[in-house]
């Protein structure tokens, strides 16, 4: 027997519908059918509504990373203290996310979600109002902490406002935002820096922000559980214990390679700081009544699973968008603008991939989704590693376009698959940890890149110096027709020497660093193909059955 009860919100705002099934078998975790609270307007509406505070989140991430030459210089700093800047951003970001499903239940969603968008706008004010370097570091640290929770926030209102059966879809509009924006941000941020100024990187944010609380004002709603929710005290300990891991694993990451790693004391007390803290946190999240952030729904095999499979995918991507833009500008000469429009048709093939498969989530099994994605990625991977010194800013295109259509193929299965079996009430301190793995991924993807170019183009100088030996044949006629070709310019014999050994060595570095890249696009490949055994070991997961517990 099929009732209906309304819940009354406002203006009618929601309706609550529930089934009853007395002579049916107790519906299994997959399969739940307890409440679905249905919105009193067209789900697209509240999508959008939430779609734009994402996107501009998500965007701002990236957005700055090419100003950062140009703040330093604004703001009289060092290229080294301006990667702060971004450092600051992410460490504030980072410990918001997990416990958002905490301050939403105690703030309300919808009050929560408004407040975050305000207050990242304010900030964003700040930062491009900001006149020196602990100014613009305060104003981002708060716009971290206005951001972190927009993602996780997003994507649980999505989840509950669609019906099972069009979650898929909904998955594949909260894509565009993750997976286009941080595509996009490198060319946005370079072609505002290059035409107006980076204050304009942050000043963009403003209408962005306001048209977004306009919207979730109108048109968005708490749930009931939301409202009837008391999360308890909140736990300052366990809070604690976060910021203390989370600060120290992304300063680690952020400054490791700049400071030889473990080579330095500071960086050994902070791992030591940060492995008391981290096991301090899950021993206190696991024995509170009230947690800050509640550990218990790893007990749900696909979310464990898909928390690892999404830490892998986000250090692959963010170490591809990291990747792809230095390797245009630093080996083949590219300006910033020209490298970000060389990476941007990622996002076209992003684009392509979302409506077909957010129909496919409903179809098929969506761990072969997962399975294509990641075999997509890893091939467009190892196609970037085939470059060398003679391809043009548009030889990468179809490889480029393939690996975003892959990552759209990815992302949105894996994220119906994930929470497939997580009651309602979970979904918010779920996404927040399931977005906080896809940050931590895409630190440590960024840190470990960066760490292999410069590791490995010291290591293939090296190795290609032996054949250079002043002994060999062809080095001494390489070097003598060089010599002898500066000399009919004008040059002296000894100074055309000297050129052509220059030349010799800009060339052994050259070809040095564009191996340590095709290094990097190859390891890449192989971890996106390791990735397919633990895709098979998920649960089977179809979207029109996905993630139905909790109606």
């Amino acid at each position: 027997m099929k009732h209906q009860s309304d819940f009354v919100s406002g203006p009618d705002r929601f309706t609550l519908e529930t089934t009853n099934a007395p002579t049916m078998p107790a519906p299994t975790n997959g399969q739940q059918e307890a409440s679905t609270v249905k919105p009193g307007v067209n789900p697209w509406i509240v999508a959008v509504s939430v779609m734009l505070a994402t996107f501009m989140e998500v965007l701002d991430t990236s957005i700055a990373a090419v100003a950062l030459p140009y703040i330093a210089g604004s703001v009289s700093a060092t290229n080294d203290e301006a990667t702060w800047v971004l450092t600051s951003y992410l460490v504030a970001n980072a410990i918001v996310l997990p416990a958002s499903g905490w301050l939403s239940l105690r703030f309300g969603r919808k009050r929560f979600l408004v407040g975050c968008i305000i207050l990242f706008t304010i900030s964003s004010f700040a930062c491009g109002a900001s006149t020196s370097l602990v100014m613009i570091l305060i104003a981002r640290t708060i716009q971290g902490a206005g951001g972190g929770a927009l993602q996780p926030l997003s994507q649980s209102i999505l989840l509950e406002t669609f019906p099972p059966q069009k979650r898929g879809v909904a998955m594949a509009v909260f894509a565009l935002g993750v997976v286009v924006a941080p595509v996009l941000g490198p060319t946005l941020g370079g072609w505002l820096t290059d035409a107006y100024s980076w204050r304009w990187a942050f000043y963009i944010n403003i209408p962005v922000g306001a048209f977004a609380t306009f919207m979730i004002l109108r048109y968005v709603e708490d749930p009931p559980y939301i409202k009837d929710a008391h999360p308890g005290k909140l736990d300052l300990l366990g809070l604690g214990f976060l910021a203390v891991w989370l600060g120290c694993l992304q300063i680690i990451l952020d400054k490791g390679q700049e400071d030889d790693w473990f080579a330095v004391t500071w960086i050994r007390y902070a791992a030591t700081a940060l492995a008391i803290s981290f096991v301090g946190f899950i021993v206190r999240e696991l024995v509170h009544k009230k947690p800050l952030v509640d550990l218990r729904v790893f007990r749900h095999r696909n979310f464990t699973l898909g928390c690892i499979l999404i830490g892998l995918f986000g250090a692959a991507i963010y170490g591809t968008i990291t990747l792809l833009p230095l390797f245009y500008q630093e080996v083949l000469g590219y300006s910033a603008l020209a490298a970000g429009l060389a990476v941007s048709p990622r996002g076209i093939g992003a684009i392509c991939a979302m409506p077909i498969i957010g129909y496919l989530t409903a179809k098929i099994d969506n761990r072969w989704l997962i399975v294509f994605g990641f075999t997509l990625f890893g091939l467009s991977s190892l196609r970037f590693g085939n470059v060398d010194l003679s391809i043009s800013q548009w030889t990468l295109l179809w490889a480029i376009v393939i690996s975003g259509f892959g990552s759209g193929c990815i992302f949105v299965p894996l994220s119906t698959t994930t929470m497939n079996g997580i009651p309602n009430q979970e979904i918010g301190n779920a996404a927040g940890l399931y977005n906080l793995l896809r940050n931590i991924g895409g630190s440590i993807g960024i840190a470990v890149v960066n760490t292999i170019v410069i590791r490995h183009e010291q290591l293939h100088r090296t190795e290609l110096s032996h054949n250079l030996s002043a002994g060999r044949s062809g080095v001494q006629a390489a070097l003598q027709s060089t010599q002898q070709f500066l000399m009919t310019q004008g040059a002296s014999a000894t100074t055309a020497l000297a050129q052509a050994q220059a030349l010799v060595n800009q060339a052994l570095n050259g070809q040095a660093r564009l191996w340590s890249y095709v290094d990097d696009f190859r390891y890449m490949a192989l971890v996106c193909f390791c990735c397919i055994p633990i895709v098979l070991a998920l649960k089977k997961a179809v979207g029109r059955g996905a993630i139905g517990a909790g109606h």
